[in-house]
């Protein structure tokens, strides 16, 4: 069963079989995705790959899917030129890169999906993550977000085949 995010006019919600949410979505909405920095959130399904956690800040979240505590030096490179654009990378790193240590609760809990990842296409997109959203469900850089108990809930229902899906409300 697939988490499916969709909305319109900045309400977005995410249904999970009879679970639905409120969530948060791209700034530039749920399109198919044009160039680096766009703010969208990709039109399509995407595998869910492994589910990180800030293990000073909770304990790690009940799923079947693969689970990694996020370390303070972890970074992500979101620099297309570079070889391991839309990878994980150790901090210090001299491209361009997020930090996943925040200093905010957003990469709390993140859920690191396979969009432009097998292969990797410089400047289709750097990582989409399901991350947790931000008090009034502000629009992310392109990912979803839900609340802390929202997303629990869905990594303890979720199974290996789940995948993440960004729908067109229309």
């Amino acid at each position: 069963m697939d988490l499916i995010v969709t909305g319109q006019a900045g309400v977005w919600q995410a249904r999970f079989g009879e679970r639905v949410w409120r969530a948060a979505a791209g700034r530039g909405g749920i399109a198919v995705k044009t160039a680096e920095g766009d703010g969208i959130s990709p039109l399509g399904c995407w595998p869910i790959r492994r589910v990180l956690w800030r293990a000073d800040r909770l304990a790690a979240p009940a799923t079947v899917l693969p689970l990694a505590a996020i370390a303070p030096d972890d970074g992500w490179c979101d620099a297309p030129e570079h070889p391991e654009y839309n990878r994980p990378v150790k901090r210090p790193f001299a491209a361009s890169h997020e930090e996943m240590w925040r200093a905010d609760d957003l990469y709390d809990i993140v859920v690191v999906l396979g969009q432009n990842d097998d292969p990797v296409v410089p400047g289709a997109g750097s990582a989409i993550f399901l991350h947790l959203a931000r008090e009034g469900y502000t629009p992310t850089a392109g990912c979803a977000a839900l609340n802390r108990a929202d997303l629990l809930e869905f990594l303890a229902l979720a199974g290996p085949e789940s995948r993440v899906c960004f729908r067109d409300a229309g």
